[in-house]
């Protein structure tokens, strides 16, 4: 599909530093199906916000890194605040049974794993536990981080001082996180093509 000036995207514009695609198809050119199946996990089990995206309609300004996220950024911040909560608690615990059992996403196995996760000792997976559950109970939803750069101890260290935050507080810096997580994939998917 192409844009339009009237079109919801056909504002959202690419930067003079993007970095251009290196996929098979340009994203303006992909089909829904194509388009969901390439950034349908940019958003953890959420790929309706790579569906929603494509039936704004994705047009040549989206084809690069800044477009497209300018357009995922665009559709998160128009979604309902269920739908919201729905995309955080999609989120697995960092350190928490999901990654024990190896029943994680392939990229969130990789940024934990990234940040030292699979290495915890006995004490800091007790914290990790502990952090998790005392974070849930208090604001109803999963600690969220993009951990991909940081270490085990720089997250323990977040969920100390984030966890005296108010609920809209953290609902917020999770919406920002998962943007942040979302960048990191999204960059992944033009380098790894």
């Amino acid at each position: 599909m192409s844009s339009n000036s009237l079109h919801p995207l056909s504002n959202v514009t690419k930067s003079t530093h993007d970095q251009s695609p290196s996929l098979p198809t340009k994203p303006s050119e992909m089909s829904s199906n194509e388009f969901v199946a390439h950034f349908g996990a940019l958003y953890e089990h959420s790929s309706w916000i790579a569906s929603r995206v494509h039936e704004l309609g994705v047009g040549p300004k989206q084809d690069n890194i800044d477009g497209l996220l300018a357009a995922f950024r665009l559709v998160l911040d128009q979604a309902d605040y269920d739908e919201k909560l729905g995309l955080i608690c999609a989120h697995p615990d960092l350190a928490g049974k999901a990654a024990l059992s190896q029943s994680l996403t392939p990229d969130s196995t990789g940024e934990q794993a990234s940040a030292g996760l699979d290495q915890c000792n006995a004490d800091e997976l007790r914290r990790f536990t502990d952090y998790n559950q005392s974070y849930k109970t208090k604001f109803g939803f999963p600690f969220i981080m993009a951990v991909r750069g940081s270490n085990r101890h720089e997250i323990l260290s977040a969920f100390e001082t984030r966890l005296p935050n108010d609920k809209n507080t953290e609902f917020e810096t999770a919406i920002r996180e998962i943007n942040k997580i979302a960048e990191i994939r999204l960059r992944a998917v033009f380098s790894d093509t």
